[in-house]
């Protein structure tokens, strides 16, 4: 008999994802402070790949332990730009200026699971994935943020590739589930080995 499977986050597209996957689940979200962790991993000079693997890690840990028997999928994504981590604007002014210093530039986005069992890492993995981004004009990053605030405020670099951030690109390099926040294949796989999914 397979065991629960908790989604360890509030991102309604993580939980798109597993549903539409058909793997059944259910959301608990992790209460933990992510920028006051972000910003001490950041001070102690912690590459960008340790940041997200800390925080996913983090998320799945906190509900673990509150979850005796059930697999726990903790999940987080960091954007890194020209040596910077970005986060989540705050303001539609904040979008402008991330997106206006990212245009016409390359950045990484790093999409890390970790999976937990009574309160033990069993599973991890971080998913890569380069893009670049079109040089746009002012007026459309105006107009873009704008009409998309309600959405983009939501998400790392202030864009979701799923919806008009499409356009803002001009290549795009790895997993397109990465891109939206979780190493889908690689959960999937893993799930499927270990016989919690049907194969």
């Amino acid at each position: 008999m397979s065991v629960p499977i908790i989604l360890a986050s509030g991102s309604s597209i993580r939980t798109q994802m597993l549903t539409r996957a058909a793997v059944a689940h259910e959301v608990q979200v992790a209460r933990v402070d992510e920028e006051m962790i972000k910003a001490s991993l950041v001070s102690e000079g912690a590459p960008p790949r340790d940041i997200a693997d800390a925080l996913a890690e983090m998320k799945a840990s906190k509900v673990s332990d509150k979850n005796a028997g059930a697999l726990v999928i903790g999940c987080d994504q960091v954007l890194e730009h020209g040596g910077n981590l970005l986060s989540k604007p705050e303001t539609p002014e904040q979008a402008l200026a991330q997106l206006q210093s990212m245009r016409g530039d390359r950045h990484t986005l790093l999409s890390a699971a970790v999976i937990y069992e009574d309160g033990k890492p069993l599973w991890r993995h971080i998913g890569v994935v380069r893009l670049r981004m079109r040089d746009a004009s002012d007026p459309y990053l105006t107009d873009y943020v704008e009409r998309n605030w309600d959405s983009i405020r939501h998400a790392v670099g202030a864009y979701k590739l799923e919806e008009e951030g499409v356009r803002l690109f001009s290549r795009i390099e790895g997993d397109y589930f990465n891109v939206l926040g979780m190493p889908l294949l690689e959960i999937l796989n893993y799930l499927t080995l270990r016989g919690d999914i049907a194969q």
